[in-house]
């Protein structure tokens, strides 16, 4: 009776480890999708402007900012002419930007061939309410705001 009862566990084993398989599945879903929520976020940037700028030395700049969340390239404002104190209405959203993802605004002075680079702005990003940031472009700086949602 004894050698039946050895014979039969690894049979016992067998069901409850097929009966544990779509338990365990689940459970490795669930764990994916928990990770998957909290490293995602909807990035809002708005509120940008600058000080101090300075272009080419024949007068003020023409600026204008590119925007990206990690490799995400959301887009550019339009830029000002003769200014080192723009402020833009400008708003960009990423629906796809995940926690600890490289926020990075690009500073440049419109010209008539070459576009020069002023300076970047780079941040991670964070989740939480609305977040101020401020930097340096060269001899001036950029101020702008951003949210996660």
């Amino acid at each position: 009776m004894q050698m039946q009862a050895n014979v039969w566990a690894p049979l016992h084993l067998m069901r409850s480890y097929k009966a544990m398989t779509p338990r365990l599945l689940c459970m490795a879903v669930l764990v994916l999708a928990a990770h998957l929520a909290l490293t995602k976020a909807a990035v809002r940037v708005w509120g940008i402007q600058a000080s101090g700028l300075e272009g080419d030395p024949t007068g003020p700049p023409d600026p204008y900012i590119k925007v990206w969340c990690g490799s995400s390239f959301g887009g550019m404002t339009e830029f000002y002419r003769d200014t080192r104190r723009p402020s833009w209405n400008a708003e960009f959203r990423f629906s796809n930007c995940k926690a600890n993802d490289i926020l990075k605004l690009e500073v440049w002075d419109k010209d008539l061939n070459l576009d020069d680079h002023l300076g970047t702005c780079t941040t991670q990003v964070q989740r939480g309410l609305n977040r101020n940031k401020s930097c340096r472009v060269g001899k001036g700086s950029l101020t702008y705001s951003y949210q996660t949602s």
